[in-house]
């Protein structure tokens, strides 16, 4: 027995503990797919907000007509759809690009921003009725015509969000 007792027997090695670097295939595809959920979700949202601006917009412009045709009051639509368009055009373009505008610059402003940019409908067309009419007490043009002008070019706003 004595012998026995000093066999060169070795101890019992266990395994090494399993790390948690690299995770298993599985944790990267859950973690690629909530990137992806956070993704397509700030996206949704993004568009949600940047055409909640043209549908308000646009809902604001047929309230407008709405009450021009039982007035018939054009100074009071040209006053209404110059502060429509320029509350439109801060909600969509930067702050510093369009605050500042007035007059002819605000007219080219419109001009280039329209849907259809060749036109001139604003500073050369029915458009120009924007420069001066809010400040008179009597307007002598055509209001319906202003009013499809703006009506184009609030249906065109970019899908951006608040301007900086």
């Amino acid at each position: 027995m004595g012998e026995d007792a000093e066999l060169p027997l070795r101890d019992i090695h266990l395994p090494e503990a399993i790390s948690w670097w690299p995770p298993a295939p599985g944790w990267w595809l859950l973690l690629s797919a909530v990137l992806i959920c956070a993704l397509v979700v700030w996206w949704w949202q993004q568009r949600k907000a940047a055409t909640r601006v043209r549908v308000a917009a646009v809902a604001e412009w047929e309230k407008l007509l709405h009450e021009f045709q039982q007035q018939q009051d054009t100074s009071r639509l040209v006053r209404e759809l110059s502060t429509l368009l320029r509350r439109a055009a801060l909600s969509c373009y930067p702050r510093a690009e369009v605050a500042g505008l007035s007059g002819e610059a605000w007219l080219h402003f419109l001009d280039t921003t329209h849907p259809q940019p060749q036109q001139s409908a604003f500073s050369e067309g029915v458009g120009r009725l924007l420069l001066d009419a809010p400040y008179r007490p009597q307007v002598d043009g055509d209001g319906l015509a202003l009013h499809a002008l703006c009506g184009e070019w609030l249906a065109k706003l970019p899908a951006q969000g608040r301007g900086q």
